[in-house]
C-alpha cells in the first residue's frame, strides 16, 4: 500500500523553507537530517529539501510504503525483477526503512516506511 510519494528538492534549505512556508503556507515538520515540509491540512502531501551532495546517488522522490515490511518485499520484487538497487536495504537513524532503486526510466527513487 503507498500512503504517499514525497518529492525531492535538492539545495538551500533556508530559501525552500521561506518560499514554501511564507508564500505556499507549507509547515516545517522535521529540520534534520532533511527539511521536511508538508501542508497543513493535508500532511501526507510533503516536500522534502536534500543539502547538495547529501545523497549519492541522489533520489527524485520517495514512496512510503506504509510499513517495514512492505519495503521488505518491495525490495525483494526489485532484487527478483534485477533491478539496479542503489542503496542497500536498511534502518535509518531517524526511523526509517528504506533502500534507493533505479526504475525503469532511470530514475533513483528512495522506498521507504517509518519504524514503529
Amino acid at each position: 500500500m503507498v500512503s504517499r510519494i514525497i518529492p525531492y528538492l535538492t539545495g538551500d534549505a533556508s530559501a525552500a523553507r521561506s518560499f514554501y512556508v511564507d508564500v505556499l503556507g507549507f509547515e516545517v515538520a522535521m529540520e534534520d537530517p532533511v527539511l521536511c515540509l508538508r501542508a497543513p491540512d493535508s500532511p501526507s502531501a510533503q516536500i522534502i529539501v536534500l543539502p547538495p551532495g547529501s545523497e549519492d546517488p541522489e533520489p527524485r522522490f520517495g514512496v512510503d510504503v506504509g510499513e517495514p515490511e512492505a519495503v521488505d518485499a518491495a525490495h525483494a520484487e526489485a532484487v527478483r525483477r534485477g533491478l539496479r538497487v542503489v542503496r542497500p536495504l536498511r534502518d535509518e537513524p531517524w526511523g526509517v526503512r528504506r533502500f534507493f532503486v533505479e526504475d525503469p526510466t532511470g530514475t533513483v527513487i528512495n522506498v521507504l516506511a517509518h519504524l514503529p
